[in-house]
């Protein structure tokens, strides 16, 4: 975890202030405390301190999804990945866009570093690793997969998941 750790804090600091907006169909929406970003592969990412504790979800196109679990009902989204730090769940079902109904935030570059409550990002041209400093927890998102770091590691999934990693 220590080089993930280095790793991520070495890239070159965005400031979080270029990032409390999203832009959907040309409307702009001011999101507070919240944090937006789209990285230079497509993920998109969000937090939602109102309705998830602060946590980070993100929508990435995966090659391979889990797939839709019987117990689902709505609308699958496999590539979409909840992280709160101490748990990271890939796959769910959305009847709506939530979060993503105000949009996507600005690019967070190739090589940008971005820190937000106890967590950080930095985006490479083809992955978004992020970490959670108070859990020593870490995730690394790209088309090939989700990798987790540190204490997360896989657990069964629930009747309405696709994947699941815990502390």
């Amino acid at each position: 975890m220590p080089g993930v750790i280095a790793w991520v804090q070495g890239g070159a600091a965005a400031s979080p202030d270029e990032f409390h907006t999203a832009v959907r169909d040309g409307v702009s929406t001011q999101l507070g405390d919240d944090i937006a970003f789209v990285t230079p592969a497509g993920t998109k990412c969000m937090t939602d301190a109102k309705n998830a504790d602060g946590g980070l979800a993100c929508l990435l196109r995966l090659r391979n999804p889990p797939p839709r679990p019987a117990a689902v009902e709505g609308e699958w989204v496999g590539g979409w990945v909840d992280f709160d730090g101490t748990t990271v769940q890939v796959g769910s079902a959305h009847g709506d866009p939530g979060r993503f109904t105000r949009g996507t935030g600005p690019e967070l570059t190739d090589g940008a570093t971005l820190r937000f409550g106890d967590f950080a990002c930095r985006a490479d041209e083809t992955a978004l690793y992020c970490i959670d400093f108070a859990h020593q927890s870490g995730v690394r998102l790209a088309d090939s997969g989700v990798g987790t770091f540190g204490c997360l590691h896989a657990v069964d999934a629930p009747a309405d998941g696709g994947l699941r990693f815990s502390c």
